[in-house]
């Protein structure tokens, strides 16, 4: 069955590490060309180092924020203005009280593998003309590095632990998801891939907290750097993360 993939992260450990996300959030916010007094949806607002960007672009506006991790929404209060709001849910489940101007998402749709209920969702969420403007993993996304995760998590001990941990990820190509995109009532739709290679400046951390946390959620506390360390061992020195960006662009017909 497709679903969403929602888990508690370190919130606290992501705020430090996440830096290409800021890239990333600034070049999505750059397509809305928001004029300051609207209310967006912060659609997966992780710990708020990307919110804390949309606030700087609506000054006169309000800002959504909603992410499935408890830990995560605790985190952006601490960048929200008083009128802003804070909402713990599963964006396939999402209801609102009010429709927004705009959608705003980055780094976040790859984790939810049901697309046809996450574009159904925001769509309602959106005023008729409002503007959907997301970037996300898209096909192709740091393969090799997912390669060696799903090699290593096919060994003993791990295996028992990690089966079918590969299917939680959902990196999606252009074409189809404009069909979705369109099937959910969106129009003036537009998609492309970006590639957009990342050399974390703490590979460990980053790998452990980014790109490897939802494996190490299934595994047992003393195997957990164990198998950190194998998937590290598989990889070129530095770390290099070669990303490819699903870009989406869409209107709420």
């Amino acid at each position: 069955m497709a679903r969403s993939t929602t888990r508690d992260w370190d919130a606290t450990t992501y705020q430090r590490v996440a830096l290409p996300h800021e890239d990333w959030a600034r070049a999505v916010l750059d397509r809305l060309d928001l004029e300051g007094g609207e209310t967006v949806l912060d659609a997966g607002c992780g710990s708020g180092r990307t919110t804390a960007i949309v606030i700087e672009r609506i000054p006169d506006g309000r800002v959504i924020a909603v992410d499935g991790s408890p830990s995560m929404v605790e985190q952006v209060k601490s960048v929200l203005r008083p009128g802003d709001e804070a909402i713990v849910s599963d964006l396939t489940k999402l209801e609102l009280a009010e429709q927004v101007d705009a959608v705003f998402s980055t780094a976040v749709f790859h984790w939810i593998t049901d697309h046809d209920a996450l574009f159904a969702r925001l769509r309602a969420a959106l005023r008729v003309g409002g503007r959907l403007a997301a970037q996300c993993g898209g096909e192709g996304n740091i393969d090799a590095f997912r390669r060696a995760g799903e090699e290593v998590a096919r060994r003993e001990p791990y295996a028992e632990h990690l089966e079918g941990i590969e299917r939680l990820w959902n990196y999606a190509g252009t074409e189809e998801t404009e069909a979705r995109l369109r099937g959910a009532g969106f129009t003036d739709v537009r998609c492309w891939l970006e590639p957009w290679p990342v050399d974390p400046p703490e590979p460990e951390v980053f790998a452990r907290t980014i790109c490897l946390g939802a494996h190490l959620e299934r595994l047992p506390e003393d195997l957990r750097d164990s198998f950190v360390a194998d998937v590290l061992a598989a990889q070129p020195s530095p770390l290099r993360l070669d990303y490819v960006r699903l870009n989406i662009a869409a209107v709420a017909a």
